[in-house]
């Protein structure tokens, strides 16, 4: 699903206006740290009983962002040994962005939403940029993503620099400035 362009630069701001709040200045940008940060508890599957394992697979086959009665914020994550870290993160971030994102559903535009989030999360293209790169292993050695994301990454970043604005926004300049090399 295709958001609007109001949506995806709603969503960059809020990204880096989160990476700002938690302090986050370092690549690869970790789903799991910044759930910490966030205050957010992160829970493996195999941490569940059977039942509540069964029962989170329903629900979803990779992860869930929920809030409890007592307001916590709880992400879940299919911890299965055949899962890949990278896919793990990029798990994490998605469910991240539910919750930054204060999404109440699981509407077809919400998803498209916490997709984007996670992947401007994962690798942004004024990020990318500064590695300037030739290949997507390139990105995905450097942001710790998995190929298909990098390829993902890689044809983000092109279109980034093919349409996007010739000057920084605000937000990426804001970026730019967290991820600074002292």
């Amino acid at each position: 699903m295709r958001l609007s362009d109001e949506q995806y630069e709603f969503i960059k701001g809020e990204v880096v206006a989160l990476f700002e709040r938690y302090d986050v200045r370092c690549i690869p940008i970790s789903g799991f740290e910044l759930a910490y940060k966030m205050g957010i508890s992160v829970i493996p599957y195999s941490a569940l009983t059977e039942k509540q394992r069964s029962a989170a697979m329903k629900v979803s086959t990779d992860g869930f962002y929920m809030e409890d009665p007592s307001g916590n914020d709880l992400i879940y994550f299919n911890d299965d040994e055949g899962i890949s870290y990278e896919r793990t993160n990029m798990t994490i971030l998605h469910e991240i962005g539910h919750c930054v994102l204060d999404h109440q559903g699981e509407s077809d535009e919400e998803e498209a939403e916490a997709n984007f989030f996670a992947k401007y999360a994962a690798a942004p293209p004024p990020l990318i940029h500064r590695i300037k790169p030739e290949l997507p292993e390139e990105i995905a050695d450097v942001f710790n993503i998995s190929y298909e994301a990098a390829c993902y990454a890689m044809k983000y970043y092109r279109k980034w620099q093919a349409y996007g604005s010739k000057n920084y926004t605000d937000y990426e300049v804001r970026l730019l400035r967290l991820f600074e090399v002292a």
